[in-house]
């Protein structure tokens, strides 16, 4: 057969069978959605991470009850402050403990945002963005890399990805509720996804970033509120008509973690409905704040 016409067991092209994935910053929003995805695709186990203990095990608890889901696929409460070393390595210990064969997927996905003027932006606020936004990320993939070459194949690949913003790519918000070091630091772990791709496809590690536009989550609402109209002017000003949707983000993750996706490295998939583009203008929220 031409090799060109071998597409073998197109059906499970979108399968995350048996797959063991760690989510940081798993407990709401883009991170959660990307969780119900992950295991409704057929996932084992998804450890979901974030500060606070009560938010994972609510979390978990609302994972487990999807219908559904594999026979004994469990979201399990991983609670831990990634951005200290101890808290890092209590979540890495915990992981490898429970599951000491590896991890096949690593969204780091905990972010913050700040947002304030110029003259007003303070060092501790730049400090707190760039600390969990960048060096948290770096550290996190680092701490797991053992864990994720352990189960990584040439033909099955363990996956990174890591949540950056069209923010990185363009320009964020400026004026009153301007979000230089969001912005600063998406970039940053945009460009890091690029960099440790190189690095690590050869322990059969993929690393790619997502770069999702506005969606109407807890982080982005304070932006979307000063907008010009609104949420429904925004999405009024998107190519798309509408702002992003859960299953837009999630769609995307699990495409990136299957079989689809496993000869995609160091790429930056944008999910915005085109609205980097579609006029060459500043954005409704920068042009708010001006």
């Amino acid at each position: 057969m031409d090799y060109d016409l071998q597409l073998h067991d197109f059906s499970s092209f979108f399968s995350l069978k048996g797959k063991i994935a760690v989510i940081t910053g798993g407990s709401r929003g883009l991170g959660l959605s990307a969780a119900s995805a992950i295991l409704q695709a057929g996932a084992s186990k998804v450890y979901i991470n974030s500060r606070k203990a009560g938010a994972c095990d609510e979390a978990a608890a609302a994972l487990n009850k999807l219908p559904g889901l594999a026979k004994g696929a469990k979201a399990i409460s991983a609670p831990a402050d990634i951005t200290s070393a101890e808290g890092l390595g209590q979540l890495v210990e915990f992981v490898k403990k429970d599951s000491p064969q590896g991890i096949d997927i690593l969204l780091a996905n905990a972010g913050a945002s700040w947002g304030a003027p110029f003259d007003e932006h303070s060092d501790a606020a730049i400090a707190k963005v760039l600390d969990l936004n960048v060096r948290a990320v770096f550290n996190t993939i680092r701490e797991f890399g053992p864990a994720l070459a352990r189960r990584g194949t040439l033909d099955d690949p363990s996956r990174v990805l890591v949540t950056g913003s069209v923010a990185g790519l363009g320009i964020g918000a400026v004026g009153q509720q301007a979000t230089f070091g969001y912005s600063a630091s998406k970039a940053a772990v945009i460009h890091l996804a690029r960099n440790l791709a190189v690095d690590l496809g050869p322990r059969h590690i993929t690393v790619n970033a997502i770069a999702p536009g506005f969606f109407p989550t807890k982080m982005s609402r304070g932006l979307i509120a000063i907008a010009d109209g609104g949420m429904t002017g925004m999405a009024q000003r998107n190519p798309m008509q509408r702002l992003g949707k859960p299953e837009d983000f999630a769609g995307a993750v699990v495409y990136l973690c299957a079989r689809a996706g496993s000869h995609v490295n160091g790429a930056t998939l944008t999910i915005d409905g085109g609205a980097m583009w579609s006029t060459g203008q500043l954005s409704s929220v920068n042009k708010s704040n001006l």
